[in-house]
C-alpha cells in the first residue's frame, strides 16, 4: 500500500481538509479493494476457475484500478490545491505580523508624543497659574498705590483750600492793616496841623 502524505495541521482550511481526508480514505478503500481482488484472482487461478468468472473479475480489477487512478489525481490536485492554500495563509500572516508591528510602532509614537504634549501642556498650565498670580498681586499693589494716590489728591485739595483761605485771610488782614495805617496817618496828619 502506498504511503500518503500525512494530513497538514490547519484549522482554517475546513473544507479543502475534509476534502482532502476524504480522498485519501477513498484511495486507501480502493488499494484495500484492488488487493483483495489480486488474492482473489490467485486463489481462482490456483483452482482452476472458469474463464467467464476469471475475466469478469480481470474486468473489476481493471475498472478499479481505472477508478483508483483517477482518485489519485483528483487527490493530488487537492493536495496541490491545499498547499497552495497553506502558502497563502503563511504569507497572509507574515503581512498581517508586518503590519501589526507597523501599527503598535505607530501607537506607541502616538503614545509618547501625547505624554509629551501632556507635560508640555501641564508645565504651561502651572506657568500661566504663576502669571496670573503674579498680575494678581501687582493688581493689588496697583489699587494700594491707586488708594494713596487718591488719598494724595484729597490731602492736596484740602490744602489747597486751606492756602487759599489763608491767602484770601491774609489779603483781607493786609487790607485791614493797610487801611488801619492809612487812617492812623491821616489822624497823624490832622494832629500835626
Amino acid at each position: 500500500m502506498a504511503a500518503w502524505p500525512e494530513e497538514p495541521e490547519c484549522g482554517r482550511l475546513g473544507t479543502e481538509a475534509l476534502a482532502f481526508r476524504q480522498l485519501r480514505d477513498l484511495v486507501a478503500t480502493q488499494e484495500a479493494l484492488i488487493e483483495r481482488l489480486r488474492l482473489r484472482i490467485a486463489i481462482q487461478e490456483e483452482n482452476f476457475v472458469r474463464k467467464e468468472d476469471y475475466e469478469a473479475v480481470v474486468k473489476k480489477l481493471e475498472k478499479e484500478e481505472e477508478e483508483h487512478s483517477k482518485t489519485k489525481i483528483l487527490l493530488a490536485k487537492e493536495a496541490e490545491k491545499l498547499q497552495f492554500a497553506l502558502g497563502e495563509i503563511e504569507v497572509l500572516s507574515k503581512q498581517l505580523e508586518r503590519e501589526k508591528q507597523i501599527f503598535e510602532k505607530a501607537l506607541s509614537n502616538v503614545k509618547s508624543k501625547a505624554l509629551k504634549e501632556s507635560t508640555k501642556k501641564d508645565k504651561l498650565i502651572s506657568k500661566c497659574n504663576e502669571i496670573e498670580s503674579h498680575i494678581m498681586k501687582q493688581e493689588d499693589l496697583l489699587n494700594d498705590k491707586e488708594n494713596e494716590i487718591k488719598e494724595l489728591q484729597q490731602f492736596i485739595t484740602k490744602q489747597k483750600q486751606t492756602l487759599k483761605t489763608q491767602v484770601s485771610d491774609l489779603k483781607i488782614q493786609k487790607q485791614q492793616e493797610s487801611y488801619i495805617a492809612q487812617v492812623l496817618e491821616k489822624k497823624q496828619k490832622k494832629g500835626l496841623k
